[in-house]
């Protein structure tokens, strides 16, 4: 080649994004997880709704669905062990069983996420409001203005850094759970007693007996399921925890434990010390009004404050969700590649944050004009159980054909990898088939439309996603080929 031709140009490669890695540690990935299911805001928000549905079976609808909510956490676990990906069920489920149902499945945390952040925000806003005046926590525009001042704060926190959102939940989540086992332990005493204003604690509230049919026991495992979503924001971070292979999947399992054995003793709680027609009218503020009656005077400002915090944690906790799904869904193309590309400087999905706020912002407004708060937060709940429903048993199903080769190997592998996530998925999938003719219609139009939206940008994004739909399998690491998998370990038990 002449001397004087010019130089041959490899042509540009395309900028490859990458969020920031070792940002939250095993213990924090564990507070995520708590925080993400917000026990003291799923509480005071949620409870007298699921009594509605339920009555005294709401203990055991917490239960039942505890359990093969679980088994869906260790399904979490395993693949995340196998793919460790923001995008996490949009992933697994993509790679292991079809890119068209990990597409949906990513979809579906992305509309639950967002109906719920609108949803989220109200309770904050009250909270705020009632610890000045609690009055005023009815009005709906003052509590919807509040409560987007506050998403503001924590959309700027998720955009500055992992570590910072990392600082903020300890500190907010800490305080919360503490202040909710101090009043647990001082509600056990109180509900042990006679002097309490609901009928005695009965050990059947934990069976079937207490149902009205199958159509109660689905409202009630909608609601329920609402309360320990959130805890699977853990392994959206895997890409940003360090050890996330194995750190992310146990902080989701210790999370919806810790958070079950709240739940019911808050929930048994109320309907031993508190009256039906208050629990009926409580209007989102269940937890403040328990805690005047275990601590006259102080008690109930107390509560109040776990439920602004933890309100406040979960909705930080659910925009990392929602823009780590983004995120990974641009990277792959299979939404506008600008999702995908991560800042510079604070190695955050500063566009999907962007975006996500601004779409949140105007649903706030939208909300002023759905009705109460309690109407607002009642059909919220059913809709995005139905979603949580969907993408849950999906990613439950996704580890049983994953890892199909190992379920036979031992003991533990049957029933960590097969015989718990299966319950779980047939749990999930039974609920959201039997919503269908047991839900009202705005439950239906909002669960089931905002589920059915995704096939838009499926169809629009075919060609240039096809990275992600030419269906990369999900392949299992050596090491757990030939291998004990032991997701509690740093090193694998060989067999």
């Amino acid at each position: 080649m002449s001397q004087d031709a010019p130089a041959r140009q490899d042509p540009p490669r395309e900028e490859h994004h990458e969020l920031r890695a070792d940002g939250i540690t095993a213990a924090g990935s564990i507070v995520m997880a708590v925080a993400g299911s917000a026990p003291a805001y799923s509480i005071t928000a949620t409870t007298a709704v699921l009594i509605a549905a339920a009555g005294l079976a709401s203990p055991a609808a917490l239960l039942w669905c505890g359990l093969p909510m679980l088994g869906i956490a260790w399904a979490f676990a395993y693949l995340g062990r196998a793919d460790v990906n923001a995008g996490a069920a949009y992933s697994w489920v993509g790679r292991a069983l079809h890119p068209i149902l990990g597409f949906l499945a990513g979809w579906a945390l992305v509309v639950s996420a967002t109906i719920f952040m609108v949803a989220g925000a109200l309770p904050a806003g009250a909270a705020t409001v009632s610890l000045f005046d609690e009055k005023a926590a009815s009005n709906t525009l003052l509590v919807t203005v509040v409560g987007a001042v506050w998403f503001l704060i924590m959309a700027l926190a998720v955009l500055l850094g992992v570590r910072v959102t990392a600082r903020a939940q300890w500190i907010m989540s800490t305080v919360e759970v503490a202040l909710l086992v101090v009043f647990g332990v001082l509600a056990i005493v109180r509900a042990a007693g006679s002097d309490h204003a609901g009928p005695s604690f009965d050990w059947s509230w934990l069976g079937f007996s207490h149902f009205s049919g199958v159509g109660g026991f689905v409202a009630a495992a909608l609601i329920a399921a609402f309360y320990y979503w959130g805890w699977d924001v853990s392994s959206n971070l895997n890409e940003e925890t360090k050890d996330g292979r194995k750190a992310a999947g146990r902080g989701g399992i210790i999370g919806v434990i810790i958070v079950f054995l709240l739940f019911e003793v808050f929930t048994i709680a109320v309907q031993v010390l508190l009256p039906a027609k208050v629990i009926a009218k409580s209007d989102g503020n269940i937890l403040s009004l328990l805690g005047d009656v275990l601590w006259p005077g102080i008690g109930g400002k107390i509560l109040v404050i776990a439920v602004a915090l933890s309100t406040i944690a979960t909705l930080e906790t659910t925009l990392i969700q929602v823009t780590r799904s983004l995120f990974a869904m641009g990277r792959d193309h299979t939404i506008p590649l600008v999702f995908g590309r991560a800042h510079k400087k604070w190695r955050t999905p500063a566009f999907a944050t962007l975006v996500v706020t601004g779409v949140s912002i105007i649903l706030f407004i939208g909300s002023n004009f759905l009705g109460s708060v309690g109407d607002i937060l009642s059909n919220a709940v059913s809709s995005i159980g139905i979603q949580i429903a969907f993408y849950y048993a999906l990613a439950a199903i996704a580890v049983i054909v994953a890892y199909r080769r190992l379920v036979f190997q031992s003991v533990r592998n049957f029933i960590f990898i097969a015989l718990w996530p299966g319950l779980g998925a047939a749990f999930m999938v039974f609920v959201f088939v039997a919503a269908i003719p047991n839900s009202t219609l705005p439950v239906i139009l909002i669960g089931f439309g905002a589920l059915a939206i995704g096939v838009i940008p499926l169809i629009i994004f075919w060609r240039k996603g096809r990275a992600y739909y030419g269906r990369r399998p999900l392949e299992l690491p050596e090491e757990l080929v030939t291998s004990q998998i032991d997701i509690s370990s740093n090193d694998p038990k060989v067999q």
